[in-house]
């Protein structure tokens, strides 16, 4: 079975780095799939990936990373770009979706501007479009 876990942009806010990654970590290597309201900060997403290549094991193999921003695509005006900042800056940065989970379930992810293709492995090992 899989398990999909969102957890929302206030849960996140307040705390520190480290504990926003230990968080996110313990999730996914519980075999949970993260959907995160908004986006990681640079140095997270490294730091998230650098802690997750330390805790490779047997049964934990890594993760996957995949962050969606509809609000700023190529063709998105200048001035909707310019009020999205805006707005994030006031009330945080909470546009888009980050999803992470354990490369042990989630086999490949595929973006476009349209829609996202999240391919996991059931318990019998066989791929899963979602």
């Amino acid at each position: 079975m899989i398990t999909l876990q969102f957890v929302p942009y206030t849960e996140m806010e307040g705390l520190s780095q480290a504990k926003r990654l230990r968080k996110i970590l313990s999730l996914v290597k519980e075999e949970k799939i993260v959907l995160m309201e908004g986006r990681l900060k640079s140095p997270d997403d490294a730091d998230l990936i650098k802690e997750a290549m330390q805790e490779i094991d047997e049964k934990f193999k890594g993760i996957e990373i995949a962050e969606v921003n509809p609000e700023h695509g190529e063709n998105t005006p200048f001035f909707a770009k310019v009020k999205g900042n805006f707005v994030n800056m006031l009330i945080g940065d909470r546009a888009g979706m980050t999803i992470i989970g354990p490369a042990t379930v989630i086999k490949e992810i595929k973006k476009d501007p349209n829609k996202i293709q999240l391919f996991a492995s059931d318990a019998n090992g066989k791929k899963k479009r979602r």
